[in-house]
């Protein structure tokens, strides 16, 4: 007997989900990529998802902002721009990287991502190792005045170990 267009859909999208967890915007990306795919069919499968709580935005974002920030330390607005590709609300995205942010301290993560980059590559001790820092924690989305005020921290700190 052959699947409905509705049966087929569905299946698909619940293959998709086992998979890895998808955004709603991402699912519906995904299911309207089919040649045979209606766009109201996906709709109603969309619908049908959300309500048995395999599709939520809030769920999915909360969750990809926890484990980004355990595998890496990552400043908000590297984060934030993560989230951004993911084709999440702008307030899903404020909000989980409220409730990320409130749970992992920024300057933690700073503190973490410099010294993981010192055990590689050592104290900066030129100004254009210090330059590569600057620029490294840059990329990882921390805000100009932190990464500032840690830098200048840590060459303060390679001068007094440099005087003594």
């Amino acid at each position: 007997m052959a699947a409905t267009l509705y049966e087929k859909t569905m299946e698909r999208g619940l293959r998709l989900l086992a998979y890895k967890p998808r955004t709603v915007a991402e699912m519906r990306e995904r299911l309207n990529e089919k040649e045979w795919a209606e766009e109201q069919v996906v709709e109603q499968v969309i619908t049908r998802l959300m309500e048995l709580g395999y599709l939520n935005d809030e769920q999915y974002a909360t969750s990809f902002a926890g484990s980004r920030l355990t595998a890496r330390p990552l400043g908000r607005t590297r984060l934030r721009r993560d989230m951004q590709r993911k084709k999440l609300p702008p307030e899903v995205v404020e909000n989980a990287l409220d409730e990320a942010y409130t749970e992992r301290d920024e300057e933690g993560l700073i503190d973490r991502a410099i010294d993981k980059r010192v055990r590689l590559k050592g104290k900066p001790s030129t100004r254009e190792e210090t330059k590569k820092l600057f620029d490294y924690l840059m990329r990882r989305g921390f805000s100009y005045d932190l990464v500032l005020r840690k830098v200048r921290q840590l060459s303060k700190e390679a001068e007094t170990e440099g005087n003594s």
